[in-house]
């Protein structure tokens, strides 16, 4: 990677092309990363526009529990060595901002971060409010046109709250979160048809970002619905280790290394 990556142009160059993947009628998808390797290997498939860490992954390979149980010097340090392994534009799982969403937004930019999540955890509204445009005036300080996926909390807390209500929060967080300037609005949770299909009509075309998990809508169908963006969190982690995993098992069992498998680090 050249000197040029961690230039001022060069990040904002990545800043606005990765806000205009998610303004785009094609739906954008981010399989999400967790370090040097993952990145790379990801980075090099076909189709991929865009990189996301996952925050939950990223603690479980360093030994921490999620929920900012890692410390942020080392969240930082771990989102700073993916983003100077691609020139691809990298967007960071940023939990609720580590006490200083302000702050931790603007160290994140500085190792090359153009884009993040930031969780209201439910948070009285105007609190979470706050929490959204300390992340935006970030992006503002450093003169980039960064992308603050705005995440609610609102299904992966409802517990066993009536349904409608629950939806209703969503949205009214949303609104808010789009009218101090978030690009998108991050609703994570097993989402059914009606349930895309409000959001996306309450926030407008391309501003509603979920996640894909099993038993979630297809990509081909929440593009139909107008969402913006799928990321797949913690899953893709679980994926490989699920193969790891099998892996051993065969080994044990006097079997073999899966055929296929590929030298890709």
């Amino acid at each position: 990677m050249t000197d040029a990556h961690t230039e001022h142009g060069g990040l904002a160059a990545r800043a606005t092309a990765f806000a205009e993947l998610h303004s785009a009628p094609e739906i954008l998808q981010v399989v999400n990363v967790w370090d040097v390797i993952s990145a790379t290997t990801v980075a090099d498939v076909p189709g991929t526009k865009a990189l996301a860490t996952a925050s939950h992954s990223i603690a479980a390979s360093l030994g921490y529990e999620d929920g900012e149980n890692i410390p942020l010097e080392e969240m930082i340090a771990a989102i700073g060595r993916i983003a100077a392994a691609t020139d691809l534009p990298v967007s960071a799982d940023l939990e609720s901002g580590y006490g200083d969403p302000e702050d931790t937004v603007r160290r994140a930019i500085g190792v090359g971060i153009v884009g993040a999540n930031i969780e209201d955890q439910m948070r009285p509204l105007a609190d979470a409010v706050a929490q959204m445009e300390a992340a935006m005036k970030a992006g503002q300080g450093e003169g980039i046109d960064f992308v603050l996926n705005a995440r609610t909390d609102a299904f992966v807390r409802a517990g066993d709250r009536d349904p409608a209500e629950v939806l209703s929060d969503a949205v009214e967080r949303g609104k808010a979160f789009l009218a101090i300037g978030a690009t998108n609005v991050f609703v994570p949770g097993l989402l059914d048809e009606h349930a895309v299909s409000t959001l996306v009509e309450a926030f407008g075309p391309q501003r509603l970002s979920v996640i894909n998990v099993p038993g979630s809508l297809a990509p081909a169908r929440l593009q139909e619905l107008g969402v913006a963006r799928i990321s797949y969190g913690p899953w893709t982690q679980r994926v490989a280790l699920t193969a790891l995993a099998d892996s051993a098992a065969e080994l044990y069992a006097g079997g073999a290394l899966p055929g296929g498998t590929r030298p890709l680090n």
